[in-house]
């Protein structure tokens, strides 16, 4: 009996688009290399630490998002996703995948671009995860024109990683064309630049009108003995009040001899209100955060009505998160069962975000039961 030579597949070649940017000189493949470690991401952590409030909203983002719980059909699979997703090492100083979802959303708020790695275990399964620093990985179009080559520098050239499988790339709001996505900080330097000038001059006022200066003049007659000895007695003056000033908050008199007038310095000068120019920041700021003031501390008017217009729409912003973070979940989580030989389907889900919502659902749920009963009752 014959055999066949089996024929091969062919392989089916990545579309590449028409519209991409294609080699524009010699040394494209050195200028296509886009490093995230640049000098922006060390601009947003420095102003994460000169406005507190930046911080804090990066911060309360991170648990606004909430937790979750990978879900699976299988009960056995069920309690290894549990036991894995509570127990897997993180960067080697923390424990469970929501630890590492909070580093991974933190550097993905603040630079715009997220890495991390998944460490496959000798054993089988996922031995750990790690966050990647930004300065490492440098970021390559792919050949086709589509993909993206995530790169490790290395001396002059950024070498390719050697498994780009187990690599963990996320980018938020990315321009078209861009490999790198936009921080949620951007646009904000140029605003809080503005801010803390205010502050600075506002430390600086109290620096020289909270601490008490004063201003001793000592005015000659003018008979001519008085006017020979002014210069003596001007020191002698100064020399009183001194000790007068310096003694430790104990109470001592100043005696003087003439015209001596004392006057206390910016007493009189009136320091410019900062509470309309501070607000006017503070607003840009807390608009490009998309949180409510009073939930960053802000006592500002606020009704009823307009609270939960501003909870929906925070509601909206934390959905838009979880899509980009849900992608990342189920990598992690399917790439663990695969090493272990299963490969079950998976779901995540979300908690809800506040309890509010639950109490939205339900009312909307009974009033939607109440409508269908008096539908089937007419």
């Amino acid at each position: 009996m014959a055999f066949k030579r089996k024929k091969t597949a062919a392989k089916v070649a990545t579309p590449v688009p028409q519209t991409g940017q294609g080699p524009s000189s010699l040394w494209h493949m050195l200028e296509n290399y886009r490093p995230l470690g640049a000098e922006q991401s060390k601009l947003y952590y420095a102003l994460r630490e000169a406005v507190p409030l930046i911080d804090a909203a990066v911060y309360k983002l991170v648990r606004l998002v909430g937790g979750f719980r990978v879900c699976c059909a299988d009960e056995t699979v069920q309690l290894l996703l549990d036991s894995f997703t509570a127990r897997v090492p993180v960067g080697g100083n923390q424990t469970g995948l929501e630890a590492f979802l909070s580093s991974y959303f933190e550097q993905l708020l603040t630079c715009g671009t997220a890495v991390a790695e998944i460490l496959p275990g000798e054993t089988g399964g996922v031995a750990s995860l790690y966050n990647a620093p930004l300065e490492n990985i440098a970021l390559r179009r792919a050949a086709n024109g589509l993909d993206v080559v995530v790169c490790k520098n290395e001396g002059p050239k950024p070498v390719p990683v050697p498994h780009p499988e187990w690599i963990l790339l996320s980018v938020l709001n990315p321009e078209p064309g861009k490999l790198e996505g936009n921080s949620l900080l951007k646009g904000l330097p140029f605003v809080s630049s503005i801010l803390l000038k205010i502050y600075q001059s506002i430390g600086q006022n109290w620096e020289r009108a909270g601490n008490l200066r004063f201003a001793v003049t000592y005015k000659p007659q003018n008979d001519a003995l008085d006017r020979a000895y002014a210069k003596d007695r001007a020191l002698q003056v100064a020399k009183e009040w001194g000790e007068a000033m310096q003694t430790g908050g104990a109470v001592k008199d100043f005696v003087a001899v003439g015209d001596v007038q004392i006057k206390v310095i910016g007493a009189d000068n009136q320091v410019l209100d900062s509470n309309i120019p501070v607000r006017q920041m503070l607003e840009q700021i807390v608009a490009k955060t998309g949180l409510p003031p009073f939930m960053l501390g802000l006592s500002w008017s606020s009704t009823e009505r307009m609270s939960l217009q501003q909870a929906d729409i925070l509601t909206s912003e934390l959905e838009a998160f979880r899509r980009i973070l849900t992608p990342v979940i189920l990598k992690i989580c399917e790439s663990h069962l695969r090493l272990l030989g299963y490969t079950a389907r998976l779901d995540v889900d979300w908690e809800d975000i506040t309890l509010q919502d639950r109490v939205e659902l339900s009312r909307a749920a009974l009033f939607e039961a109440q409508t269908k009963k008096l539908e089937a009752e007419l």
